[in-house]
């Protein structure tokens, strides 16, 4: 089990880089648009690859947040039941969560292959859209990967 974890958390770490180089290259764009709008030499498609990138950073640091827990967890009610109970909770909801993100990213591998298939790009750019599509339905399943890690943690004795 152990080596699983490590890929796992692996993984999640490699596409974590990639939100982050993704980040860092939206606020150097950002800032060169402006200093070039204001010598009236503004950077086409600006705002189309902000908004791929933007994609980006969400999907490929979802699972990294969810492996370090540095989401914001609401377990007040939680909290005040017996650990058994908080196990068991925490089972139902990482499962509801696999088969969330599953079906998630069944379907946006399907929407990418629809928008290949349809040809659908970027409106000035000219890019593309089914490649974040397939890398956002990707994403959904390394994070049901990160839910079954957190299974097995729980089912171990080693949550939290």
């Amino acid at each position: 089990m152990g080596w699983f974890l490590d890929k796992v958390s692996k993984l999640t770490r490699v596409i974590n880089f990639i939100a982050g180089v993704s980040l860092s290259f939206i606020m150097f764009l950002t800032v060169a648009d402006i200093i070039l709008r204001s010598m009236r030499k503004p950077i086409v498609g600006t705002f189309e690859i902000v908004a791929f990138s933007g994609a980006i950073v969400i999907g490929f640091s979802l699972p990294y947040t969810s492996w370090v827990k540095g989401h914001v967890y609401t377990d007040f009610l939680v909290a005040r039941f017996s650990e058994k109970v908080r196990n068991v909770f925490s089972l139902l909801t990482r499962c509801m969560g696999m088969v969330l993100f599953f079906i998630l990213g069944i379907e946006l591998i399907k929407y990418g292959l629809d928008l290949r298939r349809a040809g659908e790009v970027s409106p000035t750019l000219m890019m593309p859209f089914y490649p974040v599509a397939y890398g956002l339905g990707g994403c959904s399943f390394i994070q049901c990967l990160v839910l079954l890690c957190d299974i097995l943690k729980i089912s171990g004795g080693k949550h939290e």
